[in-house]
């Protein structure tokens, strides 16, 4: 049992030595763009963080982080409107009996698990540490209550770990509990003597440092159902190896992103925040240049003759007296004349740097700018345009954040009972997550310019040629084009439907040569 103990401390050591070269950087970024932020130098729980309000003159990067958090927020993952589709892969399967009606309870019941618990209060923290130390990450766990809770970290208290594909599987973490909290957690009987004695002693309220680690578990059996043969293995032990608690999960329960890594054998990102730093401090320091610039303008340093009787009163209306007629008692040691037009447009340009970093402008776009003169198409496509920029981004975070956050928070839901039961038609069958939030939507429809360009090129062709538009798929068209503007499938009709009501209204018609049909080879669309 002593090994065993020990290796469970060792296996968290070379997690924490791995981190340790990142810690630096991490309390630089703490410092200058998120001061509320960070666990670091074994700080103590409720214990106040001071702000060192004479580093941060200006707060605009702080802002811009801000920004960047509510753009991601609303524009991902809102609470205020649905982000995301669910469906069967392939789609023929959504036509089986009760599909779809069982597609739709699964989405609203999670939608409804979402919003009832604490996953969008999480989502804003972690969107804001991902942006200034590129790397966040939070628990995901059973509640029966609420069916799901999210337990939500700082950088600097845990440390991660990743396998030979860069996906991380390991997580490991130091905390503070009282005694009380120790005896209510994992119970008495898994205390060790002393601090059973202390919690009797009534000093329940000292704390404990408490490690728990969360690895693969070579032992792994899938046809066994007990905590020791899980996927992966959860351990909680103290300070001097005694394990309060050992488990399992069925899936890695901890949601961890980065927002850039260069290559698989980095287990931390690297976010906005990096790479604005230089910028951020800069800004700082020409902030602080120009308060003194001010300050010796208004209240320049001065010299003071020999004559002056007592001290030199430089209060508005307040007189030094002075024995002498030749020079001055008293006048400034230098001509202070700052030129605060120059230095201020300098500071405006490293602040819109740091904003540019954070994608201030993308998420401002439409109020920053001025759209005189253009279309509604045109600004669309001029927001779509810039929302691009985010691609690689949101692909991150769609592989580490959003699918593992639906798969794990499904899963849960099915292993308590809170899920509606399958169809027997559809039992097995893997389900297709689509993302609709208005940043998917505005990449997806950077795509429905290039398909409405193609339509009007077949329509310039069919003046010479009119048969050539029998061979444009006018229904494919149309759902594709609905698909990239995050129209649900629900709005159209079947093909029988369609098919009648066009029978109905063409009845008695006769069609001229010109009349674009659908040609019966890509009619199944």
């Amino acid at each position: 049992m002593k090994q065993i103990q020990t290796d469970y401390r060792r296996l968290y050591d070379a997690l924490k030595n791995e981190r340790s070269s990142w810690l630096p950087v991490w309390k630089d970024l703490g410092a200058y763009l998120a001061p509320t932020r960070g666990f670091f130098d074994g700080q103590q729980p409720n214990q106040g963080r001071r702000i060192d309000h004479k580093t941060l003159l200006d707060s605009s990067p702080c802002l811009a982080v801000e920004v960047l958090c509510a753009g991601m927020m609303s524009g991902l993952t809102s609470p205020a409107r649905s982000w995301f589709d669910l469906s069967l892969a392939p789609e023929e399967l959504m036509e089986l009996p009760g599909a779809r009606e069982w597609i739709f309870d699964v989405k609203k019941r999670l939608e409804e698990v979402f919003a009832k618990s604490n996953v969008y209060g999480v989502l804003h923290g972690f969107y804001e540490e991902i942006a200034v130390f590129g790397t966040a990450a939070f628990l995901l766990e059973e509640d029966r209550e609420k069916g799901i809770y999210c337990r939500p970290f700082t950088v600097g208290e845990y440390c991660l770990g990743t396998d030979a594909q860069g996906k991380v599987n390991r997580f490991g973490r130091e905390f503070f509990m009282t005694a009380e909290q120790l005896e209510k957690t994992f119970g008495r009987e898994n205390l060790p003597p002393q601090i059973t004695a202390i919690a009797a002693e009534q000093q329940a309220h000292k704390h404990y440092k408490v490690f728990h680690l969360i690895f693969p578990n070579d032992a792994h059996a899938p046809f066994w159902q007990d905590n020791k043969h899980m996927p992966f293995t959860s351990v909680y032990f103290l300070e001097d190896g005694h394990v309060l608690r050992r488990g399992g999960y069925q899936e890695f329960p901890v949601i961890a992103a980065r927002w850039e890594v260069k290559n698989t054998s980095d287990v931390y990102g690297k976010g906005p925040g990096w790479k604005c730093l230089g910028d951020v401090k800069m800004l700082q320091k020409m902030q602080k240049t120009k308060l003194v610039a001010l300050d010796k303008s208004t209240n320049p340093p001065v010299m003071v003759s020999a004559n002056v009787q007592g001290e030199v009163n430089l209060l508005p209306g307040g007189i030094t007296r002075y024995n002498g007629t030749a020079d001055g008692a008293v006048r400034p040691a230098y001509q202070v004349q700052p030129d605060l037009n120059s230095l201020e447009a300098a500071i405006e340009s490293v602040r819109a740097t740091i904003r540019s970093q954070f994608f201030a402008d993308v998420f401002l776009s439409l109020t920053a700018q001025s759209y005189a003169g253009m279309t509604a198409t045109e600004v669309a496509e001029r927001h779509q345009e810039k929302m691009l920029v985010l691609g690689p981004v949101l692909e991150r975070l769609k592989n580490e954040l959003l699918d593992p956050l639906i798969d794990r928070a499904f899963n849960l839901l099915a292993r308590q009972g809170l899920l509606p039961t399958p169809p027997e038609s559809i039992q097995g069958v893997p389900l297709k997550v689509e993302y609709v939030s208005m940043i998917a939507q505005a990449q997806k429809a950077a795509g429905l310019s290039s398909l409405v360009q193609g339509i009007h090129y077949a329509s310039s062709l069919a003046s010479v040629r009119p048969d050539l538009l029998n061979r444009v798929d006018y229904d494919c068209a149309l759902e594709e084009g609905l698909k990239a503007l995050g129209v649900a499938p629900a709005l159209l009709k079947s093909e029988s439907e369609s098919t009648s009501v066009v029978g109905a209204q063409t009845q008695g018609t006769v069609l001229s040569p010109k009349t674009p049909l659908v040609s019966p080879d890509t009619s199944e669309n």
